[in-house]
């Protein structure tokens, strides 16, 4: 029995996870179809001036793999962090529930993104997308079929136009934020923050985005964070079978969880907050139909 409840858990636990991943493989390549539409009507044109390239020297094309390096590290290390309840026995929080926030995140901070960068298209500062390159316009399209192939992946690598405002700053911003809410090592935090500076100057220094597309990103998606969390629920109602699978996302409410499984196993019945307010009202404290008000010491005969 115990194994069959298990396998249970698991192909629950599977499908979310599944269903999870298309839908982010769906958006994703949304995303990529608008960002390959807009650099057929990318101009290369003069690099504008910018601050950020007065101050930083370019890497060049040669160490612009240095900003992909450092951005592949962030992705995969959080990847690995939120599938590490499945390994060790420190679960704290649901990490289906976490990827569906991130997924909303990343889906309204990039629709905002679309909505940018096909409003007014800059003329592009990588080396690639600069006068002279023969990547920098692509011809018209023969037919549908070769716009909705996107030329994967060289033409995500090499796209043009999709400038404001940086999307590797959106999957970065988006990590850390929420590395910084359900994560525990504090230096961790500290190392996250840390390397999401370094990859905002690698960026600009690599000549990939202008400086406002970095600073367009960092105020825009903590924005967008906090409005998203306002509006998702923090976890689901426990009162569900399949809500009572998942675990604690805090410590206090952690806490609070085992709290309510001690009073349902002491008193036998259930840990409904409804049903609590009943009880307290029996027991003497309040109660909230008119009828009768009650106090310790009344009940103590005083």
């Amino acid at each position: 029995m115990l194994i069959a409840f298990s396998s249970v858990i698991c192909n629950t636990v599977y499908l979310e996870i599944q269903g999870i991943m298309k839908a982010g493989w769906k958006w994703e390549y949304i995303h990529g179809l608008a960002a390959r539409g807009v650099h057929y009507i990318h101009r290369p044109g003069p690099t504008l001036q910018d601050a950020g390239f007065f101050l930083l020297p370019e890497l060049g094309e040669d160490k612009a793999y240095i900003s992909e390096t450092v951005f592949s590290s962030i992705f995969i290390a959080f990847v690995l962090w939120t599938f590490h309840p499945f390994i060790l026995k420190s679960k704290r929080f649901y990490t289906v529930l976490v990827w569906c926030r991130v997924l909303a995140f990343l889906v309204a901070s990039q629709f905002l993104r679309i909505i940018t960068f096909y409003s007014t298209q800059l003329p592009g500062p990588n080396y690639h997308c600069r006068e002279g390159s023969k990547l920098a316009t692509l011809p018209p399209p023969h037919s549908a079929y070769e716009v909705l192939l996107i030329n994967f992946p060289r033409g995500v690598l090499y796209g043009c136009g999709d400038l404001i405002f940086s999307s590797h700053m959106i999957f970065t911003l988006v990590f850390i934020r929420t590395y910084q809410k359900y994560g525990s090592k504090r230096l961790i935090k500290q190392l996250g923050w840390l390397l999401a500076v370094v990859q905002s100057l690698l960026i600009i220094a690599s000549r990939k985005h202008y400086t406002v597309d970095v600073v367009v990103a960092w105020y825009t998606v903590n924005l967008v964070i906090f409005f998203v969390d306002k509006k998702l629920p923090e976890i689901p109602d426990r009162s569900s079978v399949g809500a009572s699978l998942l675990l604690p996302i805090s410590n206090k409410e952690k806490d609070s969880w085992n709290k309510e499984e001690n009073h349902k196993l002491l008193n036998g019945n259930s840990v409904d907050p409804m049903d609590r307010r009943q009880r307290n009202g029996m027991n003497g404290k309040n109660l909230e139909d008119g009828l009768a008000t009650h106090n310790e010491s009344a009940i103590n005969g005083a």
